[in-house]
This record gives C-alpha cells, structure tokens and sequence, in this order.
C-alpha cells in the first residue's frame, strides 16, 4: 500500500528542497537566494507542495516564514531524506575521489580567526570543488534546524543526538602580566587566587587538581566577559588574572607581556571537538574536513605551550633519582 502510494506521487524533490531552506533560513529570500533561484520561484514551489500534501507548512509573516506545527513534523522528515540521499549520491562521488559540495560550518570566533581560518583555506586548497560557508560567533546554535553540516565547539559536550569527534585538548592555564606580579606578588597555590583581582570568562568556574582531589577556587571577578580576546587585553594590561586556552595566550606568552602561574596544578581541562547532525557526518566532504581538522590540530596541537611535557619530564627525573 505505501509503496503504490509512493509510485504514483508527484513530488518535485525542488519542491521539498524549497520548502526545506525555507526553514532553514527563516526567509523566502535567502532560501531563494541559497538556492539560486528567484523570490517568486520558489514560493511558488512551496505552494505548490502544500496543495499536493493537502496541508499549510509555513505561516508567512512580515519578518519571514515559520513552520507550522505539521510543517515543522514534516521538516524533520524531509531534511533527513534529503540528507540521506545526499549522502548516497556522494557514495557515487567517492567512487570517483571526488570530494565536492558545500559545507556550512558554525564556530567559535577567537578559535576561528585565529585557527580554524587558515586551516580551512588549506583544506580547500585541497578540494577546490568544496564551497564553504563559515559562521564565527561563540553562541551554540541548532545545527539541525540552522542547516549546519558541522560545528567546531570547546568544551563539555551536552547529551544529544548529534555526532561528536575529539580533535585535541584544549588547555587552560592561569596568567598574570609581569607588571602586575610586581605590584601584587606572585599566587603560589589556587587558594591564594581569592586575594588578588580576578578577569573571568563568563560564569566559568576555577578548578585545579590538588594532589588527588579537584579544588573549586571563589573569585570575584573584577572584569567579567564572554569574548577571550577582551580578557587576554586586560591580563596583559595588568588588571588582573585570568585563565585562558592556551590557543589564546600562546602569541602573548611568545611576547612574554604574561605569564604562567600555579603549573604545579593543572586546570579543569577541555577538548576541541567536530559535531555534526548524524546525517551530515556521513557525507564524504564532511568526513574530509574532519579528518583533515584531527590530523591539522591534534593529538598534540602546535599552540600548546610544553608545559605538560615538561613537568612530566621533571615528575620522572624526580621519581628516577
């Protein structure tokens, strides 16, 4: 029964597809604009799906488009038959070690600038059929319903269907510019943090490794922010400490304007990881790209001060004598 029914469908794949980056976009215009296709095209594709499923899928309004009830019911369906058939016809495409397409990928800004950027521009060096579409902004977004094919995101990962690949530690350390450290001595354990001024990420908590156990440190900060390129600015011009990746300090760690404090006692440390929406990571370009970003910046990446390295060497010098 279900399969007469699909045999004597009408269905214009563009049609559903329209209909699918309407979503996506929030917009007629950029959904045609994405598609190439002209404003009243595609509406009229869209309308045209509607009266063939018998069913409103979006309600217009002056700042867009948003799905219906049933539209959005329909829209989780067909966004991932497409992507399942995209991923089928990229079978084809690997057969021939084609890697082509597009890839829209969201990250974090600093760690995108400073980064992921050049790496990006190797990478379609590489594959000069692939077109990129790059988003840097530090809020997690909904790769599923932003159309994301992949998302570069620091930290611990929240529980959900998406796919998630480690590409490398990321390290965080406790810095303090050398004028400062003059004017206001140097900490010489997490404890003493409470008494000096404090520069911090966010809400961001201050764990260290004591001995066996994890020590959560209260500070008040003196500066609060949600941008590492603010707060490495105020650490360097003396306001205060602040903890930061290591991908951010490294350069003023070169200049020698900070420095690393307390390295007897590590931070809570964090990982950089490629998330994708489980039918994307099936695609060969996407699978390209993240393999490509795990053998560009882990295991070890080239940002990291060798700090770690080090006091293991020291920890073993100790223990042989």
């Amino acid at each position: 029964m279900v399969f007469r029914k699909m045999e004597r469908s009408s269905t214009d794949l563009v049609d559903v597809l329209s209909f699918v980056r309407v979503v996506e976009t929030g917009s007629f215009a950029r959904a045609a604009e994405r598609m190439g296709l002209s404003k009243p095209v595609l509406s009229r594709r869209v309308a045209r799906l509607e009266e063939q499923l018998g069913a409103r899928l979006l309600t217009r309004t002056a700042r867009g488009a948003q799905p219906t009830d049933i539209g959005q019911a329909y829209y989780a369906r067909a966004a991932n038959i497409l992507t399942e058939l995209e991923a089928a016809e990229e079978v084809v495409a690997e057969a021939v070690t084609q890697i082509a397409g597009p890839i829209r990928i969201t990250a974090p800004l600093t760690f995108g600038v400073a980064h992921l950027a050049p790496a990006l521009a190797d990478f379609v060096k590489l594959h000069p059929k692939v077109e990129l579409d790059v988003e840097f902004e530090d809020r997690t977004v909904d790769l599923a319903g932003g159309g994301y094919d992949l998302a570069v995101r620091i930290g611990r990962l929240a529980d959900s269907a998406l796919i998630a690949r480690r590409i490398a530690p990321v390290r965080k350390h406790v810095f303090a510019s050398p004028t400062y450290l003059e004017a206001r001595g140097r900490p010489s354990r997490p404890a003493d943090f409470a008494d000096h001024d404090i520069l911090l990420y966010a809400n961001e908590q201050w764990r260290f490794r004591v001995g066996e156990r994890w020590e959560t440190v209260r500070v008040a900060p003196r500066l609060r922010s949600n941008n590492g390129d603010m707060l490495l600015a105020a650490c360097e011009a003396g306001l205060g400490l602040c903890m930061l990746p290591s991908f951010i300090a490294a350069p003023a760690l070169a200049r020698r304007t900070i420095e690393g404090l307390v390295l007897d006692y590590p931070a809570e440390e964090g990982a950089l990881h490629a998330v994708m929406p489980p039918g994307r990571a099936t695609t060969a370009r996407v699978r390209a790209l993240v393999d490509f970003l795990v053998a560009r910046f882990g295991p070890e990446p080239s940002w990291d001060p060798c700090w770690h390295v080090q006091k293991a060497y020291e920890r073993g010098a100790v223990e042989a004598a």
